[in-house]
């Protein structure tokens, strides 16, 4: 009788916590940038900020969106692609402007010269926009000619989130040739981390496809190696060499 009288309860009570963790799944995602946003703003300066993690973030959820339509998954695993992708936008034109103020090279780099050497290094936000549009079509055509390929369904899927696992790839690069974290947000890599295991936890508890707990796990290994090299960074700082250049001025990824 007891447990009946507390059904009225539990019920909405359980629908409520399901919202809270799809909303958080949504909108979790871009939160640890918010702090990287405020501080390339603040500072006018991008270096410590590899633009790389928006090329490979662009790239997993354009990659997912298409996946979605061959598999249909949870809506709002559709939607956090949605999601990212926008925010990624919005720190690739901040990071994209600043970068451009501070540049004394004035040569104009876009994307229509198809300079491997200067690739995800134009001077326009506009010429990222145009490679974001173009892989999307590429993308999307061969996605329409093979969607009744179950193999290549499945292969898209693995792809997307094998590529969203080395979003951290590029900021350990980066650091690692730098030996320092300098510019690079801490908050931004606590919150991925807290935010990649949330994730992960939440796709084994609602049996998403393998390929998303397997790289999910992965991303949290990144992550937490990213967290040893601030870790080390700090306390084991570079000496700089005489008469070296400002870390600031040197050229992130």
């Amino acid at each position: 009788m007891e447990a009946e009288g507390l059904g009225w309860l539990l019920v909405p009570l359980h629908q409520l916590v399901s919202w809270g963790a799809a909303g958080a799944m949504v909108f979790g995602g871009v939160v640890p940038y918010i702090p990287q946003y405020r501080d390339i703003r603040r500072t006018q300066n991008a270096e410590g900020f590899s633009t790389y993690v928006c090329l490979v973030l662009l790239v997993a959820n354009i990659l997912r969106i298409l996946f979605w339509f061959g598999r249909r998954f949870e809506s709002p695993l559709l939607w956090q692609s949605v999601v990212m992708i926008l925010t990624m936008l919005l720190m690739l034109k901040l990071c994209t402007e600043v970068r451009v103020a501070n540049e004394l090279n004035l040569k104009r780099r876009v994307f229509s010269d198809f300079d491997p050497h200067h690739f995800w290094h134009w001077s326009s936000f506009a010429d990222y926009m145009q490679c974001v549009l173009a892989f999307t079509g590429v993308a999307g055509y061969i996605t329409y000619l093979s969607i009744d390929s179950a193999l290549f369904v499945e292969t898209l899927g693995f792809l997307a989130v094998l590529t969203e696992a080395m979003l951290g790839v590029p900021q350990l690069y980066r650091n690692h040739r730098h030996q320092s974290t300098e510019g690079m947000s801490i908050k931004m890599v606590l919150m991925w981390t807290s935010g990649d295991t949330f994730k992960t936890a939440y796709f084994l508890l609602n049996g998403a496809p393998l390929q998303f707990s397997v790289c999910g796990l992965l991303q949290v290994l990144v992550d937490l190696a990213i967290l040893a090299q601030a870790c080390v960074f700090t306390r084991y700082p570079l000496k700089p060499a005489p008469h070296a250049a400002h870390p600031a001025s040197a050229k992130a990824l």
